[in-house]
């Protein structure tokens, strides 16, 4: 769902706050849910309750990107590169791009968020129990029938309200919440085995997951339909996302015991370095029609790596008698130790950008190339786990 075309609200701290098209529907939807409950509060005029409304329904979506800045700026003072955040119906996401460094800095991650929640709680509560009249202002928070209040007690009184039962929620020991993180960084400490702590807390999340679906069946049946149907989705969600975790922790578990001499294909085609540029590209390029080749000299030691489109522009510019070892491209980073394990392979930058991995021994002597598919291959046994 992150993946569709999203609209930039604002940019904080130089971190880019997104939401999808249907953010705009669900916001609908919230003032159109929550007017007749604001002018049963408020009374007076149904202007009135449709601004303390929107006001109501922007300023809990202000607190769900302060959700998420604790977050990210947390995240990126232990050295991660934060991409954005993206809003959604009932929450937030903070996109991050890089290895974590460790289950002290997912801690602290992943508590900054619910500790800027709480502030928000307190600070809520603080206003609204200095401007309401009569000490009625948690009457008013839980929707005490009679109660009658000024706008802006009741639109704290409902803000604190939300964030309370966002803060609950979000404190839920199961994977994707935040209680989740926690929970993972704790067991990941506690075992140093993090994949195990991530299918534990995915686990933990798909029954928290049956359990919303649940209770949103039960409010079906009463006159809470449209809080059943939201907690459905929200089930929905948290399931997918647990699902994930368990599946996370499978791949994770297994690749721990693979090394890249493991997967990879011990005969890959090569290029001697003294190879002309125009044998090359008739012998190995037209023939294969690889983008980029391995070189290696007589003793097999990798040289480096030699493209197609340069070998083309150089015959074209009129040196096919060029060796290929005269336009090596030296310094990718595509070179791996044949005993470093396979999960290093998926951090490594070349896999990425070349889609594979170079294997050599101590020696710097090539043994052997490890490619996606053969990563896919090894590891599909663990998708049906």
């Amino acid at each position: 769902m992150f993946g569709r075309r999203n609209f930039q609200l604002a940019r904080i701290f130089g971190i880019r706050i997104g939401v999808g098209i249907s953010w705009f529907l669900i916001l609908f939807l919230y003032i159109w849910w929550l007017t007749p409950f604001f002018h049963e509060i408020l009374g007076g005029s149904q202007t009135s309750a449709y601004l303390v409304t929107v006001a109501s329904v922007l300023s809990l979506f202000l607190t769900m990107i302060l959700h998420e800045l604790g977050h990210a700026l947390v995240a990126r003072r232990n050295g991660l590169q934060v991409l954005g955040i993206e809003l959604w119906a009932l929450g937030g996401i903070t996109r991050t791009a890089g290895e974590m460094p460790g289950p002290g800095a997912e801690l602290r991650i992943a508590a900054a968020g619910p500790l800027m929640t709480l502030f928000v709680v307190v600070l809520s509560v603080s206003a609204g129990a200095m401007l309401a009249a009569h000490n009625h202002f948690f009457e008013v928070a839980v929707a005490k029938g009679g109660v009658h209040s000024s706008p802006a007690v009741v639109w704290l009184s409902w803000l604190a309200t939300l964030n309370v039962f966002l803060l609950i929620v979000n404190l839920v020991p199961g994977l994707p919440f935040d209680g989740g993180q926690i929970a993972h960084a704790l067991i990941w400490w506690r075992t140093g085995e993090r994949n195990r702590a991530t299918h534990v807390t995915g686990r933990l999340g798909q029954g928290f997951a049956v359990l919303f679906g649940a209770a949103g069946l039960a409010l079906l049946t009463t006159r809470n339909s449209f809080s059943g149907v939201l907690l459905m989705f929200l089930a929905l969600i948290v399931y997918q996302g647990a699902s994930a975790a368990v599946a996370q922790g499978f791949l994770g578990q297994r690749i721990q015991r693979l090394r890249v001499a493991d997967v990879m294909d011990r005969e890959p085609v090569t290029i001697p370095a003294a190879t002309g540029l125009l044998d090359a590209q008739e012998q190995f390029f037209l023939r294969y029609r690889w983008p980029w080749f391995a070189v290696v000299d007589p003793a097999r030691h990798f040289l480096g790596v030699v493209r197609s489109e340069r070998v083309a522009s150089e015959i074209a510019a009129g040196r096919p008698a060029l060796e290929v070892a005269e336009v090596l491209e030296e310094n990718l980073p595509i070179r791996i130790g044949e005993d470093q394990p396979l999960e290093s392979v998926l951090r490594a930058e070349g896999l990425g950008r070349l889609g594979a991995m170079v294997a050599v021994d101590g020696e710097g002597v090539l043994r052997g190339v490890v490619t996606v598919a053969q990563i896919r291959q090894a590891l599909r046994p663990a998708a049906g786990a």
